[in-house]
Order: structure tokens, then sequence, then C-alpha cells
């Protein structure tokens, strides 16, 4: 089959798919059953019902991923932000989860996932330019194995 490389600076998801679907299909058949499962834990306003934040991840491969994270500037420190990872961390265990990994910027919120435990794995410096992007994990322990 001939091919050829192409930018396109505006793919479709159709492209992502046509990418993605292949991956997945290769990395199952020699790394085994992904157990790939997103989920999210929402925050909701009490009046309105509306989604105002909350914490998106990612099961993969045994481990969970914090894809997303965020809490109203007005419930900051308030344990919010520690209730719902302490919640993730929990249907983690339950899954059999190895540990919980997830990134985040300098300006945003390294020293609070120090504060609940996660170590520094990885860091990109000028990412953004002047600033880095983190990345920590967190083992879990009392974790049952299906």
């Amino acid at each position: 089959m001939p091919i050829r490389i192409e930018l396109d600076e505006r793919p479709s998801e159709a492209d992502r798919e046509a990418i993605f679907k292949p991956l997945v299909a290769y990395n199952e058949r020699n790394g085994g059953p992904s157990r790939y499962a997103p989920f999210a834990i929402k925050l909701s306003d009490a009046a309105t019902g509306a989604c105002v934040g909350g914490l998106w991840g990612q099961f993969y491969y045994d481990w969970l991923f914090v894809e997303l994270l965020y809490i109203p500037e007005g419930e900051r420190r308030r344990d919010v932000g520690s209730n719902l990872m302490a919640e993730a961390e929990s249907l983690a265990r339950r899954r059999g989860c190895v540990g919980v990994w997830l990134d985040t910027f300098s300006f945003q919120a390294p020293d609070f996932y120090r504060k609940l435990g996660y170590e520094l794995f990885g860091a990109l410096s000028d990412y953004p330019k002047g600033g880095k992007r983190y990345f920590f994990r967190k083992l879990l322990d009392g974790v049952e194995r299906p």
C-alpha cells in the first residue's frame, strides 16, 4: 500500500478515529484488555442542578488517570478537591487499580497534589513559556485485586 505524509491543521473526528481505533486494537492485542472506562464525579449547583465543576477521569490498564479537576473559585480551600480525589482513589481501589496519575501546571495545584501524597515523576519546562507542567503519581495501598 503506497502512503504519503500529509499535514491536516483542521482534522475531523473521523480522522482521529482512523488513528485511534487501530492503535487501541494494537495495544489490546499486545498489552491485553485495557479495561478502559471514563467517569465523572460532578459538582452541581444546589439551586439549578447545573454542573459547575468536578473530576473527569478514566481507567486504563489498571491505572486511574485524572484528566480534569476543577473546583469553582469560591469553593476552594474547603476540602472539596480533597474529597473529590479521595472518592476517585476509593473508586480506583475498588476496581483494583495499581495507582493514580495526573498532570498539572505550575500555576495550578502541584502543592495540593503533594499534600495528598502524590509524587512527582516528570516535568516539562517552559510549558507554558516560563512555567512547568508536572506529572504526579500515587501508588494505592489496600488494593483488592480482581
